[in-house]
């Protein structure tokens, strides 16, 4: 449904987003994951329409998002990271009101289903301004949807919230998630793991990664690693553990634990349990250890080269 191909967008001799291209399939849920400034925010608004990119090319349904900007917004639902919501209006009025943009047919009917959808319908007669921070958000979730779109682009939908706020709204994405396609800002590393099925690293306005989280962690770690807790002196087991065939490294990580990196797919951890028995140790615990999320985006996002301007000079 999204299909983006050298897209770019320069703030006169800046250039915010450097020739991406990605995609997103039907029924699918992609992070857009990247720190701040990134280039996240202007990479969505060009995708929905809010501003034309510089160069490169940009689909929604197999419509081009500058050509064809009017069927484009008929495809999206957009909800930017600030809602723009009316205070006065209750939230009944407000939903008819942008559902009337949309020339919605069963408007009355649509919008109590969407109330419902996002835990509203109690307070469909009560005023936008007196919502909290976090239902403020299913809010702005509910006219991202009303139309029934098919793509859903959602800027940093969880900022601000508190923790209950967050689970509520996460909940809510991946049961939209079933029905639509959604491309979901954050620099929230747990919210990728926890919503998205593909992710997509963005760094000073160019893409350093792209594939499943599980993917990127098999990708860049490149060996297997096992936490082992003995009891009993760890280092006395380096020199035994080191030379099996397999190993790449041991390491000592306090008295009576061991860290020991594998090849990858070389699973030889009964052999360093027999061992570590054999030579009278009681094995206490072993457990596979995993690059964190966090990892590869530190990883990905530090010590990048500094992004030039069109003048030839380094942005830093």
């Amino acid at each position: 449904m999204i299909r983006v191909k050298s897209l770019s967008k320069d703030y006169g001799s800046r250039r915010a987003v450097d020739q991406i291209s990605f995609s997103a399939a039907k029924g699918e849920i992609l992070g857009f994951l990247g720190p701040n400034g990134a280039g996240k925010t202007t990479t969505m608004r060009m995708l929905t329409g809010y501003m034309p990119p510089t160069s490169g090319t940009a689909e929604i349904g197999g419509f081009d998002v500058v050509e064809n900007s009017l069927e484009v917004r008929k495809l999206v639902g957009y909800m930017p990271e600030s809602v723009p919501l009316y205070n006065e209006m209750t939230l009944m009025e407000y939903l008819t009101y942008m559902g009337e943009f949309h020339n919605i047919p069963d408007l009355d009917d649509r919008v109590d289903e969407v109330l419902e959808k996002v835990h509203l319908d109690n307070r469909a007669g009560g005023y936008v301004g007196n919502l909290s921070k976090g239902m403020r958000q299913r809010l702005g979730l509910a006219q991202a949807i009303l139309h029934r779109p098919e793509v859903l682009i959602l800027d940093e939908p969880t900022i601000g919230l508190d923790p209950a706020q967050i689970i509520e709204v996460r909940n809510l994405i991946r049961e939209i998630g079933k029905e639509h396609t959604v491309m979901l800002s954050t620099h929230i590393l747990t919210e990728v793991q926890q919503v998205c099925n593909r992710v997509i690293i963005i760094n000073k306005g160019h893409i350093v990664a792209e594939d499943t989280p599980s993917g990127l962690q098999a990708r860049l770690t490149g060996a297997d690693r096992v936490n082992i807790k003995i009891k009993g002196e760890a280092s006395e087991l380096l020199p035994l553990i080191t030379p099996l065939p397999g190993v790449m490294n041991v390491e000592a990580k306090k008295e009576n634990e061991l860290e020991v990196s594998m090849s990858a797919g070389q699973d030889i951890r009964p052999e360093i349990a027999r061992l570590i028995v054999k030579n009278g140790f009681d094995l206490l615990e072993m457990q596979a250890a995993s690059l964190s999320l966090e990892d590869i985006f530190m990883q990905l996002t530090q010590d990048e080269p500094a992004r030039p301007s069109l003048d030839g000079t380094v942005d830093a």
